[in-house]
């Protein structure tokens, strides 16, 4: 029932929408920190929990993956239950989530952990950015969501370095259990600053059309990784490819006749944002399997600390952020398709030189090479967002940020999974374990199958209208993928 008089009015004075600014922001700091906090310990945590370093990624897909799968059904469920509650339990449960991943004894143990904890993180963003348009004037809600947006920026540029600190001074645990007094923090300051926003005429959950994409995705990562993980052999994963891409058709026929469907059909007829999905999920695949490779490729072929190997991430992030500013002219001069086109072809050969790297590599050239793939890769995310959000509006464009941000997370799911399937792959066909410098082999071997994937990514960009030109930057960029 929703009881208008039940819900308390929303905050009123510029110091109470202040306060609320400070915990949505403090909320996506605390998810996009641990979307890159762990990559650093990984090598760390394989050895604490008897495995192998090059086989952890599940602990990565299973975050990601979990978020990919929320997100379609986040706005509904501020709408239904309200913007106050919701942030509560989503916050309840990535503390919980942190908790029991600092808790883990085995890594089957730590990867349902880290699903229960990407359930809290999948909410964390987009029910705080419902809470703020509904509190701030129009007028202001840029202004709102820029200062939120900072915390993304800072969240990845800490969290490989801060990973490998904590893990070089105490353990690994670390990494999960100072999510706690923030979480504590958060949970009291939502109960005291947060609306309880609710839409008194909430559609009706499509519920089956869920299921599908929901299960779609589940099983096409889970083939990917099963492989290789969980000993399911070619033929079940194959046959569990199959009925993913059968769930994916069978919710596109659905949505198809369906009234009100979690993503219409109607919006693939906008050509940009077909041709800017799809980049997104081919070309995030190598973009989204590189912060997991790299550190790990630091610590055990080149033999970096796990706190050098977070500092050698900081070049990376920092480019980024510097590329950001250079962006938007660069498009306007030059057009979409030719940025993306090029940039896909420049990103796919910096993945591609990774394989260079050696010991007796110069650090010089290491920072350069990490510091030119931040700031194309910067660039990449700010035009792949800007082209697949740029001609919608109004109700397609809510429900287009929010099939993009699926797609964002989804594609980092499948691409650390791919990544561990080849690292995987190449580790037994080079012997890693028994052989000197195998696991150096298997690792540049990765990187030029991930740069060669993310080249081939180009030739979806080429099918861009050559007039699109203007980039319109205020949906995208604050929405916390990249």
């Amino acid at each position: 029932m929703n009881d208008s008089s039940a819900t308390p009015p929303l905050p009123s004075t510029a110091g109470s929408r202040r306060l609320l600014l400070w915990l949505v922001a403090i909320g996506f700091f605390m998810q996009t920190l641990d979307a890159t906090i762990i990559n650093t310990a990984l090598p760390a945590m394989a050895a604490s929990l008897g495995e192998s370093p090059l086989r952890m990624q599940s602990v990565v897909v299973a975050y990601s993956l979990t978020m990919a799968m929320l997100i379609p059904a986040s706005g509904w469920l501020a709408d239904r239950f309200g913007t106050r509650r919701v942030f509560m339990v989503a916050i309840a449960l990535f503390s919980l989530g942190s908790l029991a991943c600092a808790a883990s004894r085995g890594l089957s143990e730590l990867v349902a952990s880290r699903v229960l904890q990407g359930l809290g993180g999948a909410l964390l963003l987009p029910v705080g950015r419902l809470a703020v348009l509904r509190t701030f004037p129009r007028g202001e809600f840029l202004q709102a969501m820029s200062f939120v947006a900072i915390p993304g920026l800072i969240g990845p540029l800490l969290g490989p370095t801060l990973g490998g600190w904590l893990v070089q001074i105490a353990s690994w645990h670390w990494i999960f259990l100072i999510n706690l007094p923030v979480g504590l923090v958060g949970l009291l300051a939502t109960w005291r600053f947060m609306p309880d926003a609710r839409d008194a005429d909430t559609p009706r959950f499509d519920l089956a059309g869920y299921a599908l994409l929901a299960f779609g995705m589940v099983a096409i990562s889970l083939a990917i990784e099963g492989g290789t993980e969980m000993g399911l052999g070619r033929g079940n994963a194959a046959v569990l490819v199959v009925f993913g891409f059968v769930a994916l058709v069978v919710y596109w026929l659905h949505a198809a006749r369906h009234p009100r469907p979690l993503f219409s059909p109607e919006l693939f007829r906008v050509r940009t944002l077909s041709v800017g999905l799809l980049g997104n999920l081919f070309c995030r695949l190598g973009s989204g399997a590189m912060p997991f490779l790299i550190p790990i490729s630091l610590q055990v072929s080149l033999g970096y600390s796990p706190f050098k190997a977070g500092l050698m991430m900081l070049p990376t992030a920092l480019a980024g952020m510097a590329m950001k500013r250079v962006a938007t002219p660069l498009i306007l001069r030059l057009g979409y398709r030719t940025v993306l086109v090029a940039n896909t072809a420049i990103i796919g050969l910096l993945m591609a030189s990774f394989a260079l790297a050696t010991p007796a590599t110069p650090f010089a050239l290491h920072i350069v090479l990490l510091a030119a793939f931040g700031a194309f890769n910067s660039l990449q995310f700010t035009a792949m967002n800007t082209i697949t959000l740029k001609d919608l509006d109004g109700a397609s464009a809510s429900s287009g940020n929010g099939l993009l941000s699926m797609v964002q997370m989804l594609a980092m799911s499948l691409g650390v999974a791919i990544a561990g399937a080849v690292l995987s792959g190449f580790s037994s066909a080079f012997g890693a374990g028994v052989a000197p410098g195998a696991a150096l082999h298997a690792f540049q071997a990765t990187f030029v199958t991930v740069g060669l994937i993310t080249l081939a990514s180009a030739a979806v960009f080429w099918q861009l209208p050559p007039e699109a030109r203007a980039p319109q930057l205020e949906g995208p960029e604050v929405s916390g993928h990249g």
